[in-house]
């Protein structure tokens, strides 16, 4: 199930890699006032939910500054191996950067998700975090992740929603649509970049949709983990059968 991207979604890949580009310098900066800081405990329940063990390998996709890379190689007690990738360069030098601060031992590669450098049954697990969002064929990516992970392999997607629920549905959606694109704007001088995350969020399939792609990718026994009144939804799955 191939679908195009909603209609005034531009999400052709040089776009996007322009755009995280140009908002990489202050792309923490803006993640932590944009989300009070949850987006922190969000990435820290993500490597829970993926739970690496001693020995495995785990590719962190859309891996952006690394914060969930080190999220998950602290979780693992430094005995898991993790691989950063990123198909936008300043991020991953960003990210390059604080690795290294942190003395965690981490290799980066510049990847594409729709086409990943990596053999078939390279990983046990994987993650990504707030960029699934942004393939350009969400179904490709999917699958590719689905090749590289081994036969079991875990995966977590963590992704916003696009319909926030319980009693601060309201002043949820006053933030992403109205506060994300002005704080944005105000801090990263860009005004395009945010008003894409409440646009790009609107047209994201609800949790149950993504779970059926996901499911339709390959992936077994989707479970769906909602955050902070339904803002986020942490999706986790195994490998299933071709």
């Amino acid at each position: 199930m191939n679908e195009a991207p909603p209609q005034g979604i531009d999400k052709a890949a040089g776009k996007i890699q322009a755009m995280f580009s140009r908002i990489a310098p202050r792309y923490d900066l803006l993640n932590r006032l944009l989300s009070g800081g949850t987006d922190v405990a969000w990435r820290n329940e993500a490597a829970r939910l993926l739970s690496p063990r001693a020995g495995e390998i785990h590719l962190d996709l859309c891996s952006g500054t690394g914060d969930l890379a080190l999220a998950v190689a602290k979780r693992s007690g430094g005995r898991a191996r993790v691989v950063a990738a990123d198909f936008t360069f300043e991020m991953l030098a960003i990210g390059q950067e604080k690795f290294r601060r942190r003395g965690a031992g981490i290799p980066e590669t510049g990847a594409d998700g729709l086409h990943l450098p990596f053999p078939d049954r390279t990983f046990d697990g994987a993650t990504a975090a707030f960029g699934v969002r942004n393939f350009e064929d969400l179904d490709r990516g999917l699958g590719e992740l689905w090749r590289v992970l081994k036969p079991g392999g875990r995966l977590v997607v963590l992704e916003f929603t696009p319909e926030p629920t319980g009693p601060l549905a309201p002043i949820v959606r006053f933030h992403v649509k109205t506060l994300v694109p002005f704080l944005g704007r105000l801090v990263s001088k860009d005004a395009s970049a945010y008003q894409y995350l409440p646009d790009s969020v609107g047209r994201w399939p609800a949790p149950e949709a993504l779970a059926a792609r996901m499911r339709s990718a390959g992936f077994a026994a989707v479970d769906i983990h909602l955050l902070a009144f339904g803002i986020a939804a942490a999706h986790v799955a195994r490998k299933g059968a071709p």
